[in-house]
């Protein structure tokens, strides 16, 4: 029997915000993420290529109720392609809001083009402002190519420019209020994001994790920071008025202040699987269907059926939890 409706799981959150990994490749080495001599990078013949992430964002978009696409990574600016994808899930009727979560190097080149092609906005990662402190992070001094980046996304109408920082004990966790400062005074959107256990190393501990309550402290001894009168509705941050508005800074409060109940992501990986949750164990293969001949709904029924049974919860905090066998480079965020 065909399934019909959208992504709807069995606590009765829909999916309407899909995150599609364009590439489990980057270009930067951020100690959190993935070691120094990076990762075996996914075999070409098990990427989607073009035509197929089209296809399976159309279906999302067409019979899924998906109005939200964000590409992401590893980096996607790296894909080759990137901009006829973004040209052609643009032309999708109804049309999704368009976003991609980037790095930023290649975004001075590809800002203005990313915008000719439909891309609404931008999310950059930038977790410091200091030269130093970028290198000893990333282990790539291109802190410069991250600020002329944002720039142009900014002068591209890619607005609201928004940058995602992550704190790391004893390495960047005393710059908050400078980070704030700096994209307050460049009209940028900051969210701090909690450290999750994503890493290719398995190295996260909760101990050593900087906390939302720890950066919100911080904040508050140089910025009034009140509640955003703005409701929060399946957004990931919680919203603070910075000294009275109009400007926010959010805190996304994955470990210590989780939002699961609210949830309304899915995300499609880079070779094709569907995971109904990030820190998901199990994963769902579109790729396959997709290159037997599957016919669209087909495809939507794979899709509803790996939604449907989504955990309550991420469960970082019960006894069994289990990391992820995917690093965040390749699950796409």
């Amino acid at each position: 029997m065909t399934a019909t409706g959208g992504l709807v799981d069995r606590f009765g959150r829909t999916a309407t915000d899909l995150r599609v990994s364009l590439t489990d490749k980057c270009n930067l080495r951020c100690t959190y993420c993935m070691p120094a001599e990076g990762l075996d990078w996914l075999p070409s013949d098990k990427l989607l290529s073009n035509d197929e992430i089209v296809r399976l964002v159309q279906v999302a978009v067409t019979r899924l109720g998906v109005h939200e696409v964000r590409f992401t990574g590893g980096e996607p600016l790296v894909r080759r392609g990137v901009l006829d994808i973004v040209e052609r899930c643009a032309a999708l009727e109804p049309r999704p809001q368009l976003s991609i979560t980037t790095n930023a190097l290649g975004l001075a080149r590809m800002a203005a083009p990313l915008a000719d092609a439909g891309l609404d906005r931008v999310n950059v990662s930038l977790d410091t402002v200091r030269q130093d402190t970028f290198l000893k992070l990333t282990l790539r001094d291109r802190l410069h190519d991250v600020i002329a980046g944002l720039a142009a996304a900014d002068a591209a109408g890619l607005r609201p420019v928004k940058v995602n920082a992550v704190l790391m004990r004893g390495v960047n966790d005393d710059q908050a209020p400078e980070l704030l400062r700096w994209c307050l005074e460049r009209g940028y959107e900051l969210r701090f994001i909690e450290q999750m256990p994503l890493d290719a190393q398995h190295g996260w501990r909760r101990d050593e994790m900087v906390t939302a309550a720890e950066i919100l402290d911080m904040l508050s001894r140089e910025f009034d920071l009140t509640d955003a009168e703005e409701p929060r509705g399946s957004a990931p941050a919680e919203l603070f008025s910075v000294n009275g508005g109009p400007a926010t800074v959010g805190v996304i409060a994955s470990v210590t202040r989780p939002f699961c109940g609210d949830c309304d992501r899915v995300r499609l990986t880079a070779d094709g699987q569907v995971r109904n949750c990030l820190f998901a164990t199990d994963e769902s293969d579109l790729r396959l269907a997709l290159r037997a001949g599957a016919t669209d709904e087909e495809i939507a029924d794979r899709w509803r059926a790996a939604v449907a049974p989504k955990l309550p919860g991420h469960g970082i905090d019960d006894v069994t939890f289990l990391q992820p066998s995917r690093p965040m480079s390749a699950i796409g965020g």
